[in-house]
């Protein structure tokens, strides 16, 4: 019998299931991508059927389920913050008691009773998961390791080292201080919404000017040499209220934050860039510290900082390290993949082998969308759907055609990616060098904010020929300069949404207004058909480069099924779609519930 871990995290935000057999992923999901519901926190009980299921196990054939953290010590923490806080903290303390005591503290029981398990189950804790998650995957027999984020236990930040089938987290930062909480702090002073908004800031920082950095070093944060740092809690009340920020936090810059529906301003473009500047020396401090105390030539990276594409671009620029490699999962999803991890080498003592190219297979981990499956012809036939159905090679020939005409196209093919990054199986795709196209797909197809860019795909080969790139980028987490000879002259505009719009290089669609860029490289190894539409736009076009997004609109999931990622077709401004084997052409769908087809 193989030896099966099943990893879970959940019950906060974004829970996930991952599968490992033998010390290999077999699989990984987020319940989100189940329920349709972003960020989905319950028990994943849709994302651990589907592993199940996809090996054809049960779960009395698992060697045990590792939790991605420690529950007890986390309920340590939230008691003692509130009694160090009160009585101001008595109504949060209030409000979260309830589900700490019904809920949250009996995570074991609630995955016995769950699945029916009556096995061993293991605990991790947040960090180690982080830890586990980015270095079991990488390719390095050994490196740093440097996980950052909100806050686990009572950690938000922890360095180690990774040999071998071991992990060993050697420094942490604790709560309060958190780079985590630091910048979702921002986040939601700049009128975004926490734990979904960090995203958006980060695209809006390079509008505006660092011109508050040395104001956020002096009042707000301060930072060591090590790269350690603490949180002047003055400013913050997210120790004893739901609120994040205080009055003084507003006072302090002058103005108060933004609200949603109010227009951006210079200003708060100009505090997004400060609070992303100090973000990038604190991560490259700390990098740097465990360099020196490692003296290992690799990092590995998880945690939702580890998200921050800024950052991770400049620190892979530095050449601190000889190679970089950042978890695709970094937040906490990809903690139940680490838990997995960790428990299946704590258990088994088995010796690591890293002769894989990639172990988390372009993080194809998800669920199927397989060719020429029945009970989906009979699904998307009920939503009205009508398609023809076409090989591998007339689709990439008919989608890189449409691409090149200026066509919109959803793809959505074999398995789902884990994590939050669309890497070719559940994409849309556009033509990167249309000057309409960032407004197009912004304001028709994912109805979101006018200034945030968009990443090209580009095959590995040619990615010299149009970025400041050395090596590949698989999994979209760096930024990478537009090369010089590809830019035009810059150009402002009286808003940012006009800004975003303006010709930047002769792939504007991709180029971002400091002319960075968030790529991912492709190999004919790791998504054939991928790489094939990219050969074949090429070919007819002269250019090499795609615009890839998620294939979802704004705050929906990712598209997981077939019949997802119709609706998702329907209702939004994609031009055609590649559905399995099924080509979609919006022309040709009738008015919704009439009865779909295959046209023959």
């Amino acid at each position: 019998m193989k030896d099966y871990v099943l990893g879970i995290s959940c019950l906060y935000h974004n829970s996930a299931a991952a599968l490992i057999k033998d010390g290999k992923i077999a699989c990984a999901a987020e319940e989100e991508r189940f329920t349709r519901i972003k960020g989905d926190a319950a028990f994943p009980i849709n994302a651990v059927k589907f592993c199940l299921d996809s090996e054809g196990i049960f779960p009395e054939d698992l060697l045990t389920v590792a939790y991605y953290e420690n529950p007890g010590i986390k309920f340590d923490r939230i008691l003692i913050g509130a009694f160090l806080n009160m009585p101001k903290s008595i109504d949060q303390f209030l409000r979260a008691m309830p589900d700490w005591i019904t809920n949250k503290l009996w995570i074991e029981r609630k995955i016995r009773k769950e699945l029916g398990f009556s096995g061993k189950i293991v605990f991790s804790s947040h960090h180690l998961s982080h830890a586990a998650s980015c270095f079991y995957p990488s390719p390095f027999e050994d490196a740093a390791i440097l996980t950052i984020d909100g806050v686990g236990e009572w950690s938000s930040c922890a360095l180690g080292v990774g040999r071998g089938n071991s992990v060993e987290l050697t420094e942490c930062i604790n709560y309060p201080n958190s780079l985590g909480l630091l910048y979702s702090a921002f986040t939601l002073y700049t009128g975004f919404r926490i734990n979904n908004g960090e995203y958006k800031m980060m695209g809006l920082a390079p509008y505006g000017k660092p011109v508050y950095a040395d104001l956020i070093k002096k009042e707000i944060v301060s930072i060591a040499e090590d790269g350690s740092f603490a949180l002047n809690q003055k400013y913050f009340s997210y120790t004893y209220s739901a609120k994040t920020i205080n009055k003084r936090f507003e006072e302090l810059f002058g103005n108060p934050a933004r609200k949603k529906d109010e227009s951006v301003t210079p200003f708060y473009a100009n505090v997004a860039a400060s609070i992303q500047e100090v973000t990038n020396e604190i991560v490259f401090k700390l990098a740097k510290s465990i360099k020196e105390k490692s003296g290992c030539k690799n990092l590995v990276m998880a945690g939702g900082v580890a998200l921050n594409v800024s950052s991770n671009g400049l620190l892979r620029k530095s050449g601190l390290f000889d190679d970089i490699w950042i978890a695709p999962a970094a937040g906490d999803a990809g903690g139940a993949l680490g838990a997995a991890f960790e428990a299946y080498y704590r258990l088994t003592d088995e010796k690591r082998t890293t002769d894989q190219k990639d172990m988390m297979r372009q993080s194809f981990l998800g669920y199927s969308i397989k060719n020429n499956d029945n009970s989906d012809n009979e699904r998307l036939k009920a939503c009205g759907a009508v398609w023809e159905k076409m090989s591998s090679a007339q689709l990439i020939k008919t989608a890189a055609s449409l691409l090149a005409d200026g066509k919109v196209v959803g793809l959505a093919r074999d398995e789902a990616e884990f994590g939050p990054r669309a890497l070719g199986h559940r994409s849309i795709l556009a033509d990167a060098r249309n000057p309409h196209m960032l407004e197009k797909l912004n304001l028709m197809i994912k109805f979101r904010e006018g200034f945030r860019p968009f990443a090209p795909i580009v095959i590995k080969e040619d990615a010299k020929d149009y970025f400041d790139v050395e090596g590949d980028s698989p999994y979209m987490l760096f930024t990478f300069p537009v090369k010089e000879s590809r830019r035009l002259p810059a150009e402002t505009a009286q808003t940012y949404e006009a800004t975003a719009k303006l010709v930047r290089s002769d792939i504007p669609a991709v180029t971002h207004i400091d002319y960075s860029a968030r790529i991912q490289t492709v190999e004919k190894e790791n998504n054939a058909f991928l790489y094939g539409i990219l050969q074949e736009f090429k070919r007819l076009t002269g250019c090499g480069v795609l615009v890839n997004t998620s294939f979802n609109v704004n705050e929906e999931p990712i598209v997981n099924t077939a019949e997802d990622a119709y609706k998702c077709f329907m209702k939004s401004g994609i031009d055609n779609a590649v559905i399995g084997d099924r080509f979609f052409d919006k022309k040709r769908q009738p008015t919704p519930n009439k009865g779909g087809s295959e046209k023959k």
